[in-house]
Parts: structure tokens; C-alpha cells; sequence
């Protein structure tokens, strides 16, 4: 029987995204909406859609040998799974979310001890209790199926919510008092899959090509011309990721010079090139960093 690593993908807010991140590190899924088995373009892997809050359960358990999912349901589940590899990619953004703590805009709580007593909504328990206990906090914690934000003041007194922007906890009158915790999507793995040498191989080929597309996400790459009397006033406005590759061209006076630069600082580095007289200075788009 042929090898295969068993995948686990999160259904729901993170879906698109892992798609979309598996597609630019090589890899076509595709969901029909109805199935909970997406096909995926290579024969070595068998995908299942699976809630993030019990990816974990079922890796530990090996049900499944991989999967992805956020730290924080990691952390809530308590279980021992080993995290391969850290990727920083939420529904909306490429930054980490957070668990806050959060109030009704027109109360007077302003920090976590203002709540002894009181009763606190949330999706991540654990944690929130872990949090409360360690300010020595007397709180009830109450598990939320959803639509947390709608709870206070009426059914709870605060609620701990994931957020990447704020928004939805302003329109709902909302204020923020403290972080519980940060989090991001992480390539989780079982110890059985990882004690197995192919799956292991697999998995950390997986983690290198999904490194190397979320990497690629905020970096261009950059390629131009200079006159060799002109190199070393270019090559000083370049904050390049490795030294910048620089090749002869056919007229002995000119090279070629190929770099990587943050994508938010190219804005400034491209004028700054045509300044130490570049020329030919051309932006493309990266598909993978791999270091």
C-alpha cells in the first residue's frame, strides 16, 4: 500500500486562506462546498476539513498525521502535539489575532480584577481561565457557541474574543482592556507521524514550501543596471536579505544586480537606486523565499 500523510485543512474562517497558501506553495486543493474530503493535486496526500478547535484532538490521537490550525487551540486543548512550523496568516491579514478581553463600552471596568464575580463569555475556556487564576481573579467562565460579541451586558459581564482588527467588537459597542493572548496558525504533527520516516520527509517538505510562500508574501524582488564606477554607491541602498547577486553584462562597464527587499520599504529604496544612478530597475512579484 502507497504512503499517505493524512492533512488536516480548517473548515471555516481559515479555509480560504489555507487554500489560497497551499496554491502559492505549489499545492491545487480543491473544495466543492459539500464534501469534508477535498482532492488535492498530489497523490501523497488525502485531505479532511476539520474545525480548528478540534485539529489538535485529532492529530494527537493520529486520525490524522498533520494538520493546521491556531496556537491558541492548541494551548485550549491541552494536548502534546508537536508544532513544525510557525506560519503568521489569519482570515483577513498577515499578522498574528488576538484573544482579548473585552467590556461594554458604557461600564466602568477598566481591568482584570474589576470583574471578581462576574461572568465572562467566551469560546476559549481554558485559557481564560489560566489568565484569570494567574491575576487571582474570581470570575465564571462560560463557554460561548458563538455570536459572543452580543453577550454582554445582558447574558455576561465581559467576554475574551479573538479579533484581528477590532472592528466587529466597536460595532458592537465593545471596548478592550487587556490581551489574554496572541496567536497564529501553526503546521501541527502527532509524534507517530513524525517517529514514521516518510511522513516526516513529507511533512517537513510541506513546512518548507508553506515558510517559503508565506515569506514571499511581504518581499519583491528587485533586478536593475549600473555602471561598475556606480556599484558601490548602489549596492549601499539595498537592505538586502543576502548579499545581492551582481552579474557581468556584455559591455564590461555595466552589471546586473538581482536583490530581495521588504515589499513596504521598495516605495523607498527605488527612488533612492535612481538617485545612485541605476538604470533599468524592474519590481516583480515572489512566489517563495526559501532560506
Amino acid at each position: 500500500m502507497a504512503n499517505k500523510l493524512r492533512l488536516g485543512i480548517p473548515k471555516g474562517s481559515l479555509q480560504d486562506a489555507t487554500v489560497d497558501l497551499f496554491r502559492r506553495a505549489g499545492w491545487n486543493i480543491y473544495a466543492d462546498g459539500r464534501s469534508y474530503f477535498p482532492s488535492i493535486d498530489d497523490g501523497d496526500i488525502e485531505c479532511m476539513l476539520i474545525r480548528a478547535q478540534e485539529m489538535a484532538r485529532y492529530v494527537d490521537h493520529g486520525a490524522l498525521d498533520a494538520g493546521l490550525t491556531g496556537i491558541d487551540w492548541v494551548v485550549e486543548s491541552g494536548l502534546d502535539v508537536a508544532s513544525v512550523t510557525t506560519l503568521t496568516y489569519a482570515k483577513q491579514s498577515r499578522r498574528k489575532v488576538r484573544w482579548v478581553l473585552a467590556v461594554p463600552e458604557s461600564s466602568g471596568y477598566r481591568k482584570a480584577e474589576d470583574l471578581e464575580g462576574r461572568i465572562i463569555a467566551t469560546e476559549l475556556v481554558e485559557v481564560s481561565k489560566r489568565y484569570f487564576a494567574g491575576k487571582g481573579v474570581n470570575v465564571r467562565v462560560e463557554f460561548s457557541w458563538g455570536a459572543t460579541e452580543v453577550k454582554p451586558p445582558m447574558l455576561a459581564d465581559a467576554i475574551v474574543e479573538v479579533t484581528e482588527t477590532g472592528s466587529s467588537l466597536k460595532a458592537n459597542h465593545l471596548r478592550i482592556i487587556d490581551t489574554v493572548m496572541e496567536s497564529e496558525t501553526h503546521l501541527i504533527a502527532g509524534k507517530s507521524a513524525l517517529a514514521d520516516e516518510w511522513k516526516r520527509g513529507k511533512i517537513e517538505s510541506i513546512a518548507l514550501m508553506l515558510r517559503g510562500a508565506i515569506d514571499a508574501q511581504s518581499q519583491v524582488g528587485l533586478m536593475l543596471n549600473v555602471r561598475l564606477a556606480d556599484l558601490d554607491g548602489v549596492l549601499a541602498v539595498l537592505p538586502a536579505l543576502n548579499s545581492p547577486t551582481v552579474s557581468h553584462l556584455s559591455d564590461p562597464e555595466w552589471v546586473a544586480v538581482n536583490t530581495i527587499v521588504e515589499e513596504r520599504v521598495a516605495r523607498e529604496v527605488i527612488p533612492r537606486l535612481k538617485a545612485a544612478r541605476a538604470a533599468g530597475i524592474v519590481e516583480y512579484p515572489l512566489n517563495k523565499v526559501v532560506l
